[in-house]
């Protein structure tokens, strides 16, 4: 065989190489579908598309102090002469129906949206229904950024807060930690500021309380400055992440974002680990207008192609570690940073829905629990398409906190299909994972969906019963509720 024909077959194989990841990839762009699922009227669902439920009224607010307020008033005399509850709902990414009341009154919040900028207080007042894209794009011409927020931007301040999102900003508390003050209208249609000084307890209850206590209205939250950030990571193997974690991102002063990564493919299954982080430079931050992030669906058909597949798993490993190098000390701002679209990621196939859950270790037993949590998803027949690591800071805000020292939540994505199997499945897993959990002494992430019994969820909770009673005292006639609030009362 002569050198033509060796050099031939060799331009062959590395074509046939090249392709299998690019037909892989373009197979699971194939079998999706555009088609967005829309409740039936009378009928509302969550991010889950588990929790489609019929309810009684459905109220779009609007986005003016002085009208909303009118109509709220009105909303709840109404409750209560019909008797009705109210739950109130923002981009409704909670998973286990705290934005929905089965025949209740449901509050679309997402109208309200109005921002203001005390730009020498570096102080946001924003309505409760606006997206932290809204507050980015809005801070943005000035210069300004969010202080405290989660990985995605299409979530409702509200929402965040109600749920006391946490975020990526390194070893920071939860959102709570950002937020100066906020009004809440109370269930008989007063409207009461609460912040650390003034209505303390209530403030500790609302943030993370899932809308169980009144309507939140204004809020003002800390802001800081928009800046230039190099693309930084490093490679290492689990059980060194802590240590590494020290070094690289603790005590480094100028790391500003940062997370994890956990290797899911079945090749060395959560031995391998990446930290992300990004430091911050001199240069000057472009606006968000000539630094807007490309490919973004190249990206998201890459992650769907890791589903139901060991080899789209080993694909992505593979294409996000070859890009970390090559990203290295890329600059890119810290809107631009925040600014992702929880469309990155969206699941199109129509027969299955994509959950998450949160599960918070402390330093001490982060090894132990990636241990302990290693046969168990290895042998629970749920998909598992992603583990991410954020390291979060004590909260001394909320009265439901979750991070009571410094922990590092394991943010891990599944992707289920929407049959009584795999839902008793995914209830199996899930409290396993929180058994491991609780073992280890940690706590798990409450936004998500119903599966854990009352027992389980206040051994993670010992607080539970006493944010109840307060609840009760706060609204007696329990005007405000939700699926959240009848499971675990």
């Amino acid at each position: 065989m002569t050198k033509k024909h060796l050099f031939i077959i060799a331009i062959v194989a590395v074509l046939i190489f090249l392709s299998v990841p690019i037909i892989h990839v373009l197979k699971t762009k194939w079998n999706e579908s555009d088609e967005k699922i829309i409740s039936p009227k009378g009928f509302t669902n969550d991010a889950s598309q588990l929790n489609l439920t019929e309810i009684d009224t459905l109220i779009v607010v609007p986005n003016n102090k002085k009208e909303i307020q009118n109509q709220l008033k009105l909303v709840l005399r109404y409750a209560k002469e019909k008797n009705l509850k109210i739950s109130i709902a923002g981009a409704q990414h909670s998973m286990g129906g705290h934005s929905i009341y089965p025949n209740g009154i449901l509050l679309n919040m997402l109208a309200y949206k109005q921002m203001e900028l005390d730009e020498k207080n570096n102080i946001l007042t924003i309505g409760s229904g606006a997206l932290w894209e809204d507050a980015i794009n809005y801070l943005d011409k000035f210069g300004k950024s969010i202080s405290v927020m989660q990985a995605f931007s299409s979530f409702s301040i509200g929402g965040s807060l109600s749920v006391n999102g946490h975020g990526w900003q390194k070893n920071l508390p939860p959102v709570s930690s950002s937020v100066i003050s906020f009004t809440l209208m109370n269930a008989d249609g007063e409207i009461i500021n609460c912040s650390r000084e003034e209505n303390p307890e209530l403030f500790k209850l609302v943030i993370g309380g899932y809308g169980l206590f009144g309507i939140i209205l204004d809020v003002r939250l800390k802001v800081v400055d928009n800046i230039a950030l190099h693309y930084k990571s490093a490679a290492m193997n689990s059980e060194d992440y802590v240590a590494q974690y020290q070094k690289i991102i603790t005590d480094n002063n100028n790391v500003n974002l940062v997370f994890g990564r956990l290797r899911i493919s079945d090749k060395k299954f959560l031995e391998e680990s990446t930290i992300i982080y990004f430091e911050k430079s001199d240069e000057k931050p472009l606006s968000l207008e000539k630094q807007r992030s490309k490919n973004k669906e190249v990206r998201r058909v890459v992650f769907r192609s890791t589903v139901n597949s060991e080899y789209g798993k080993r694909l992505r490993w593979d294409l996000e570690t070859g890009m970390n190098s090559i990203l290295n000390n890329t600059v890119l701002t810290r809107n631009e940073l925040l600014n992702g679209h929880v469309s990155l990621i969206e699941n199109k196939d129509p027969n299955s829905t994509d959950l998450l859950h949160e599960y918070f270790i402390p330093d001490r037993n982060f090894n132990q629990f990636i241990k302990d949590i290693k046969p168990i998803l290895k042998d629970s027949g749920i998909d598992l398409l992603n583990i991410t690591i954020r390291a979060v800071d004590r909260d001394a805000d909320a009265y439901m906190n979750y991070a009571r020292e410094h922990v590092f939540g394991f943010v891990l994505l599944f992707n289920q299909k929407k049959t009584e199997k795999q839902e008793n499945a995914m209830k199996a897993l899930t409290n396993k994972l929180v058994d491991v959990t609780i073992k280890n002494e940690g706590t798990f992430y409450l936004p998500y969906r119903l599966h854990i019994d009352k027992m389980k969820m206040r051994k993670a909770y010992p607080q539970s019963d006493s944010f109840f009673e307060l609840k009760r005292k706060y609204d007696p006639q329990e005007i405000f509720e939700n699926k959240f609030y009848l499971y675990y009362k």
